[in-house]
Order: C-alpha cells, then sequence, then structure tokens
C-alpha cells in the first residue's frame, strides 16, 4: 500500500484558489477494478481508494503517513504560473500595455 502526498491544483473550471491550499493524501489501487457482469458497474474491493485526507501542511501528511506506516511519495508544490489579477487591474493608472477596446 503507498500514497500520494500532493498540493493539488485548481481545475479548469475554477477561477479562484479554493480546494488548492491543502495537502491531500490519497492511496493506490491494491486490486485492479472490475466490470460486474449484471449491471456493467466498475467496482473494487479496495475501499482505501475512496478515501481522500487532507492536511494543512506537507510535513503533516508525512508525519500521518510515517506514523500508520504507510510507504508514501511526496510531490512539491508547483509554483503559480499566471500573475493573479483582478478585474479592476485591467483599469488602473499604472497598467503596463496600453488599454485597448
Amino acid at each position: 500500500m503507498t500514497a500520494r502526498i500532493y498540493k493539488p491544483a485548481k481545475t479548469a473550471m475554477q477561477s479562484g484558489q479554493a480546494n488548492t491550499k491543502r495537502w491531500v493524501v490519497e492511496f493506490d489501487l491494491e486490486e485492479p477494478r472490475q466490470v460486474e457482469p449484471l449491471m456493467g458497474w466498475t467496482s473494487s474491493g479496495d475501499m482505501r481508494q475512496q478515501l481522500r485526507l487532507r492536511f494543512e501542511t506537507q510535513a503533516e501528511a508525512v508525519a500521518y503517513c510515517e506514523r500508520h506506516g504507510i510507504a508514501y511519495q511526496a510531490f512539491e508544490a508547483k509554483p503559480q504560473a499566471r500573475r493573479v489579477m483582478s478585474y479592476s487591474d485591467n483599469f488602473a493608472f499604472k497598467r503596463r500595455d496600453a488599454w485597448t477596446h
């Protein structure tokens, strides 16, 4: 059983920073998923794949895994690639580029 520790990125449909500030611990699959023959649903006997733990810091997530004897991989958070800008900055006097229609 191994776990991944990472800080999730925001989705394409998201303009704010919700659900991107906490660190997440997710468990890898221990057994493959199977297609149930009667209804065609995908199922698995592994209940840990449904579990998603959130922590304030990466150190807390690592400490949790070490305390419970869980092997883990910690991924560093990527820096924000885009400059944060509000709508009112489009009309600011100190704007970098010329404003056009």
